[in-house]
């Protein structure tokens, strides 16, 4: 039998008509990256390095009048276990976003849309090719050059401590004696450390030195946090509101930090999908109250 379809298109022409197109295949969702708009803020905008800068030389400004005051102390009393009269001044810096910036890192997982994990964090620490965090070089010298030890806690594992120490003799930050870097896993005589809080420490530090000021991206860096929910976290630092600015200094991390895992209940076992469906549900699609 001889096909019609021929004669059809012919005569459809004809009558000024044309056959639909043949359906195009729909190209696939791209998968979202709840990392992209974060790393990419961190790495290209200027109000980023420009909070940096503000905050070192915010804590500059007011390193003078808190090495004058011997009862100054930006310890907790969780965390101060000798009294300040006497010991030597101290500023403690966290290192990650603090110190350091390893945007790079982040790009990398952003790019590969790959996750984080330990044995691709390690091998970048040990490339030592961080850069310095804007402003805090100046920050860091200027202490030094008032008599103030410089401390760095650190949740990089120690066997890392090397490499660490490397990349911020590079950069140019002090980093002086045995006990300017106590990363994760250094012994506290007498304290018990729960996972990777940084209490016992600075409880160490407290033994040894007067801190002035305490640097972080985290609340971890400053304090432990004894639920780690946003109404656990908001608790925990209400009473220290005051030492924003004068005795702690925070520095801005949209890219990871304690605050993610709060949001879907610290259950890193939930799927990927589930984790960013809590972390949906979490944003407020109304105006906040007055408070």
């Amino acid at each position: 039998m001889t096909s019609r379809l021929p004669a059809l298109a012919a005569l459809l022409l004809l009558a000024g008509c044309t056959a639909a197109p043949t359906p195009r295949p729909m190209a696939a969702a791209v998968p979202a990256d709840d990392n992209l708009n974060a790393t990419a803020w961190v790495q290209n905008a200027v109000e980023h390095d420009l909070i940096y800068l503000q905050t070192y030389r915010d804590a500059r400004e007011h390193l003078a009048a808190a090495l004058a005051d011997a009862q100054w102390d930006a310890l907790t009393p969780a965390d101060r276990t000798r009294p300040v009269r006497g010991l030597p001044p101290a500023v403690v810096l966290d290192v990650d976003e603090t110190v350091l910036d390893n945007s790079p890192y982040q790009a990398r997982l952003v790019r590969t849309h790959a996750p984080f994990d330990q044995a691709s964090w390690d091998a970048w620490c040990r490339e030592a090719r961080a850069r310095a965090v804007p402003g805090v070089v100046a920050f860091t010298r200027d202490a030094a050059a008032h008599g103030v030890k410089v401390i760095f806690i650190s949740n990089r594992d120690k066997a890392l401590d090397e490499a660490t120490l490397a990349n911020l003799r590079q950069v140019g930050v002090p980093v002086a004696g045995p006990d300017a870097l106590l990363g994760l896993g250094t012994t506290v005589p007498g304290c018990t450390a729960h996972g990777s809080d940084k209490g016992c420490r600075r409880q160490w530090v407290s033994r040894h030195y007067r801190v002035l000021m305490q640097f972080g991206d985290q609340l971890g860096d400053f304090l432990d946090i004894a639920q780690n929910t946003p109404a656990g976290r908001e608790s925990a630092v209400k009473p220290y509101l005051d030492w924003i600015g004068q005795r702690w200094f925070v520095l801005p991390n949209p890219t990871y930090g304690s605050w993610e895992p709060a949001l879907f209940g610290n259950d890193w076992r939930l799927l990927p999908e589930d984790r960013r469906k809590r972390k949906i549900e979490s944003l407020r699609v109304e105006l906040y109250r007055n408070q």
